[in-house]
């Protein structure tokens, strides 16, 4: 097996490496089924919030379903679902097996380096091809993500496939993923370009799903590191960019986190490389 892992090095690299394998020979276009994950230390594992929660998270996991569910007023979700439950509580920080991704490559950079307090650590990017995701997972996972034209699956359909929480888990003995858009309950969501996955074992993370033996080399994915020294230059250059907290955070909160970081002493973190442009 081939490693996932490069290395940009530089702006110009980066985006080629992010951008590589979006050409769609069908249509003609470029039109990427790659979705984007930024981790603003290189060495941070893709662990969801449920495993990092710690205990027996996995037996915790209906429990905090059920309570948020019992809690929670009714009209929050559009349908009585899991998954609905399940998107709801992701968004306002409940642990889940949900992880958040991203369609843009941008935004993706923008969680890399957001926090100048972790410049002085490489940051990474992971990235995952949807349709080679979703091949591997039962059948009628497939058959939808085809008829939604390639992208996530959403909320309409998922339901219907695997009703509860129990049907999902049961469905293969082999571990799976799912990748689907959560509803616009929020312009947070929309303006992150969002996309959720969920593992049918929420114990496995999706970066060791990758890595085995069955997975590996049937899904397109790949890790790209950002030096420490690269990260001011793409920092000032997505800021001016406008792939700001302001813009993927609406309102005050977003507004003030972007201002203390833009406005912020320079001398955190490592120093920018001082390439002349």
């Amino acid at each position: 097996m081939t490693s996932d892992t490069s290395v940009a090095e530089s702006w110009e690299d980066l985006q080629q490496r992010l951008f590589d394998g979006s050409w769609d020979t069908g249509v003609g276009r470029f039109r990427s089924r790659f979705v984007f994950r930024g981790l603003d230390d290189s060495r941070y594992g893709l662990s969801t919030s449920l495993m990092r929660l710690g205990g027996p998270y996995r037996d915790l996991e209906r429990h905090l379903l059920r309570n948020v569910r019992k809690y929670a007023p009714s009209a929050v979700v559009e349908r009585d679902s899991f998954w609905h439950w399940l998107t709801l509580g992701q968004h306002h920080g409940l642990p889940t097996r949900l992880m958040d991704w991203t369609y843009s490559p941008f935004i993706a950079m923008h969680f890399a380096t957001a926090k100048t307090d972790r410049f002085s650590s490489d940051g990474a990017i992971w990235a995952v091809h949807v349709g080679d995701a979703l091949s591997l997972a039962p059948h009628g996972f497939t058959q939808a993500w085809q008829e939604v034209g390639g992208y996530g699956l959403d909320l309409d359909t998922l339901p219907k496939l695997v009703p509860t929480l129990e049907d999902f888990e049961a469905l293969s003995t082999e571990p799976f993923v799912v990748f689907f858009e959560p509803p616009s309950i929020s312009d947070r969501i929309i303006n992150q370009y969002a996309i959720f996955s969920a593992m049918s074992d929420p114990t496995i993370g999706i970066d060791d799903w990758l890595r085995s033996t069955r997975v590996s080399d049937r899904v397109r994915h790949k890790k790209i590191v950002i030096p420490a020294t690269l990260k001011w230059e793409i920092r000032d250059k997505l800021d001016h960019a406008n792939i700001t907290e302001r813009m993927l955070f609406p309102g005050l909160d977003g507004l003030c986190s972007w201002l203390r970081r833009y406005y912020g002493p320079k001398s955190s973190g490592a120093a920018p490389s001082g390439r002349k442009q």
